[in-house]
This record gives C-alpha cells, structure tokens and sequence, in this order.
C-alpha cells in the first residue's frame, strides 16, 4: 500500500504528469483524479501549478481538467495583497524553517522584487490558500521540480514536503511516483538529491536559495 493517502497520490501523480509535458498522461492522470474524488484538489494543484512551470502549462492543463471534468469555474477569489503578504511569511518560515531568514536574504540579493513577489504571490497568494493542506501542496510541488530536474529547488521542497508534516515515507513514496514521469537521468539526479538530504537532516542544511 502506498504511504501516501489516495487523495494526495492523485494530485502527485496530476503534478508528475503536468511537468512531464505529457498530454495524453496528464489527461489520464486528471481523469483518476476525477474518478477518485480527488476533484477539488486537482484545482488547487493546477492552479499552484504555474509558479513552477507557468501560465501557459497551468492554463492548458486547466482549460483540458474543464474538458475532461465538465466542472465551470469557481468564484474569483478576493484580493488581499496586505492579508496575503503576512500569509506568506508565515507559509515561507513554515516550509524553510530555519533558512527562512537566509532564503529571503540570498533572492533579496538577486532582485528585490523576486523576494516580494515570491512571499507575497508565491506563498501568500497562492501556496497559502486554504484548498490543500500545506504537506500535500509541498509535495506536489517536489513532483513539478523533480521532472523538471532543478535540484537546488527540489531539494529546498523535499525540505519543504518534511516540514509541513510529510513523513519520509511520505515524501519518498511521491517522489518515486513522480519520477515515472522523468527521464532516467532526472531520476538519478533527484534521487540524489533525497539521498542527500537524508543524511543531512541532523546537520545543518546548506544555503537556501529559493523556488
């Protein structure tokens, strides 16, 4: 049996196949999503989607979910940039913990503007919305950065996944998942990369560096 819910093994596998680029996977992934009542966080997913691979993915993905789902769009959420800016803070130090400080100052160092929009859209706007525990919207994220195969990030989210409340098990088991959807060498890399943290959980971690 999977270590993740059946929930959350939908959503990672919509995730791994929406990164893949694969249409016809990803129309097989939304379609079980569907079937496994998985369909209001299959909106969450898509949509968080684009701060990782962006807004062309996230609209086709979600213009084929409403295809596929028959379901209309939601209501537009309220804006709220001042409530969504101290969201996000609260989101960031949750998922980076103790790097929190050093991740914000290291994207501050590369353009100021990455830094605001990262906690303010990133983790106020988006990442904290109320649809999805923040575990499995960590590890959907860690699914989009292992097929991408961007390791800085996905060592940051694997982090991430841990902090929010996925056990390793957990975090392990999507990985695995999403890397059905990855090319040998992105396994390997990504594998790596948990390896790597594993054995650095008791250590200190390396410098942040965003995502």
């Amino acid at each position: 049996m999977s270590p993740i819910g059946e929930r959350d093994r939908l959503l990672v596998d919509v995730s791994a196949a929406l990164a893949g680029g694969d249409a016809s996977r990803l129309a097989h992934a939304l379609a079980a999503a569907e079937a496994g009542g998985a369909g209001d966080g299959v909106e969450e997913a898509l949509l968080q989607a684009y701060l990782f691979l962006g807004y062309p993915a996230a609209l086709n993905a979600i213009a084929l979910w409403r295809k596929l789902s028959g379901r209309a769009a939601p209501a537009a959420t309220a804006e709220d940039w001042v409530g969504w800016r101290l969201r996000g803070e609260e989101v960031c130090r949750r998922v980076y913990g103790g790097a929190y400080g050093e991740l914000r100052d290291n994207v501050r160092a590369l353009h100021p503007d990455l830094e605001t929009w990262m906690v303010t859209e990133g983790y106020g706007k988006v990442l904290g919305r109320p649809g999805l525990p923040l575990a499995t919207r960590e590890l959907c994220i860690l699914a989009l950065l292992a097929v991408q195969g961007v390791q800085k990030q996905l060592y940051s989210h694997l982090r991430g996944a841990l902090q929010a409340g996925a056990s390793e098990e957990e975090v392990e088991d999507a990985l695995a998942r999403a890397l059905r959807h990855a090319p040998r060498d992105r396994c390997a890399a990504a594998m790596e990369t948990w390896t790597r943290l594993r054995a650095r959980r008791e250590a200190t971690d390396p410098p942040a560096v965003g995502g």
